[in-house]
């Protein structure tokens, strides 16, 4: 690969990241008006679908910045156990962050039947 395909696939790159990032920023605002509005039932399926948007631009992003999916992983996990041991709010009052290492844990043990 020459310099000039190098430089292009940068340039690229950062614009894939740029448009990544608008459309993070979008998803997020879509959230919070989902939010904003209450969180009826037909507003279930829309709040999911975005925070699945959300998910998977965060993965993109990552992977444009050099990083692995297992590594972003890891460090989910990493900050799951973090929280449970400092006993975190979220898991102090409601369980949350012990649901999600079930959830993890259960995936991932899924993902090795097959």
């Amino acid at each position: 690969m020459g310099f000039f395909d190098k430089e292009i696939d940068i340039t690229r790159n950062i614009r894939l990241i740029e448009w990544l990032k608008s459309e993070l920023l979008r998803d997020v605002a879509n959230l919070f008006q989902s939010l904003a509005n209450g969180m009826k039932e037909e507003i279930h399926d829309s709040a999911a679908d975005t925070l699945a948007n959300i998910i998977l631009i965060s993965y993109l992003i990552g992977r444009r910045l050099g990083l692995g999916y297992t590594a972003i992983e890891m460090k989910i996990e990493n900050k799951v156990k973090l929280g449970l041991v400092e006993n975190h709010d979220v898991e102090k009052h409601y369980g949350d962050l012990s649901e999600l290492s079930k959830h993890l844990n259960g995936s991932r043990a899924n993902r090795k039947e097959f």
